[in-house]
């Protein structure tokens, strides 16, 4: 078979600048798919927030319960980009295959599992003491959305495989196409159209649905007719078991799904946190976690780009190549990072602005605390993109279960007890629950960090 790898499999260490080159290049499309595969549950919020208030807030709940089940079940789609590029590193395009497709059954396999308690989802809502007719809204949003799991841990997968190829340009376009689908399909289905009626919360389940499945066929179809990715034969024999390729998306992809779920989580509880200190502490913290989130999309991008840079380098055994492949995604994540935290300090309320009148003197206090909390976010996001990026390199020396560790230690047992004790019992309030955030974050980097440069010293080659 012509080989299809994109790389040289020279073991000698590339120039820094290529590096850099080649990380700007593959984090740039990576940074902009994770920023629009997140665009098709705004859609969706945007579109039944027009419903209502009690829809709005049955979608926020609905998409919660899906949110969690995905985002651990994308730990094995993520597994398959350390593998898929230590196997082009290496030239051997049979084992990426191997995992590529072994990655598709896993995810199939997570999905079918995890329906079941998705279809029981209004009796979770209930349970947990959910408003009834909220709890019954969200419900019928989940019913549908449920079989989305499907085509969106199938994108997880083949999104892994082609940016570990160099090839994440084309789904960004995949999934960009996806939303503009998912946006036109929500207002057909939600409110009815075309001679259609509308079908509200569940519409918007169906419009995500069909517009995933529509990414997926593309992407499956462009994989299978390119010139040269057709060469890899990912779906040829694709029925055949390959229980050590199983075995291997497993053993390294659930620990990735915990460490997602545990960062998760950890801002979940901190917004249940505020909840109790405030109704303006709360939509102030709203406020400074959606711009820290969006500015985090840049280290995040990057940091999957790391993953990618470094097993090709361990693919082809080079601890030169994968030292400066982490050397030179830590020091352009930082240096993202560190501007981020100027604006953040600097024109604070310029941000707090897109969302918030600044002449409006009913949220004068809201504005306040935003300011405040955006400071700290300014100095966390240093922090929190060291840990990401240095987990990122972890994975592409295929190595989850430190960084699961250290990410649950440093969130849970460091994290949220420090913010909560800051926050009620050293009087800080608001601002405490940030700067347990910020500490939490520390320790994760610092540990993080700690261990990698620990498992590059131990390379033998």
């Amino acid at each position: 078979m012509t080989s299809v790898l994109p790389i040289s499999t020279s073991p000698s260490a590339a120039p820094w600048g290529s590096h850099v080159r080649e990380t700007v290049l593959l984090g740039l499309p990576l940074i902009a798919a994770q920023l629009a595969q997140t665009a098709l549950n705004v859609t969706n919020t945007l579109v039944l927030g027009r419903l209502g208030p009690e829809e709005l807030a049955a979608s926020v709940l609905g998409w919660q319960i899906f949110f969690v089940v995905w985002m651990f079940g994308s730990g094995f789609g993520f597994a398959v980009m350390p593998l898929v590029a230590g196997a082009i590193g290496s030239n051997d395009p049979r084992g990426g295959r191997r995992f590529v497709r072994m990655g598709l059954w896993v995810s199939f396999a997570y999905a079918c599992l995890m329906i079941v308690p998705l279809w029981n989802a209004h009796a979770i809502f209930l349970a947990l003491g959910q408003e009834p007719v909220i709890a019954a809204l969200a419900a019928d949003y989940t019913d549908i959305l449920k079989w989305s799991l499907f085509p969106q841990l199938s994108i997880i997968v083949l999104r892994s495989f082609l940016g570990a190829l160099g090839r994440p340009s084309v789904v960004v376009a995949a999934l960009v196409a996806g939303v503009a689908i998912n946006a036109m399909l929500n207002l057909v289905f939600v409110f009815g159209g075309f001679g259609l009626p509308g079908m509200g919360m569940r519409g918007a389940g169906f419009a995500t649905l069909i517009a995933t499945t529509c990414v997926v066929l593309f992407l499956i179809a462009y994989i299978s007719r390119h010139r040269i990715l057709r060469q890899q034969e990912i779906f040829v024999r694709f029925f055949k078991p390959d229980m050590p390729a199983v075995l291997e998306v497993f053993r390294l992809g659930w620990p990735i799904g915990i460490t997602i779920v545990a960062e998760v989580a950890l801002f979940t509880a901190t917004s249940f946190m505020m909840g109790q200190i405030g109704a303006m502490e709360l939509a102030a913290h709203g406020i400074a976690l959606q711009l820290s989130g969006l500015a985090f999309m840049i280290p995040l991008g990057l940091s999957s780009a790391t993953t990618i840079r470094v097993g090709h380098a361990v693919g082809r055994r080079s601890k030169d190549d994968v030292y400066r492949a982490t050397v030179t995604s830590l020091a352009m994540g930082v240096a993202v990072a560190v501007a981020t935290a100027a604006l953040f300090l600097t024109i604070p309320r310029t941000f707090v602005g897109l969302y918030l009148d600044l002449d409006d003197a009913a949220v004068a206090s809201v504005i306040g605390f935003a300011v405040t909390f955006l400071a700290v976010a300014g100095l966390f996001q240093i922090v929190d993109g060291v840990q990401a990026l240095s987990s990122g390199a972890l994975r592409g020396m295929r190595e989850t279960r430190v960084p699961m560790i250290i990410a649950l230690v440093s969130y849970w047992v460091i994290g949220v007890p420090t913010g909560y004790g800051l926050a009620h019992h050293a009087g800080l309030g608001g601002v405490g629950i940030w700067w347990g955030l910020a500490i939490g974050l520390a320790v994760a980097a610092i540990l993080m960090t700690a261990r990698l440069l620990s498992r590059i010293r131990s390379l033998r080659y």
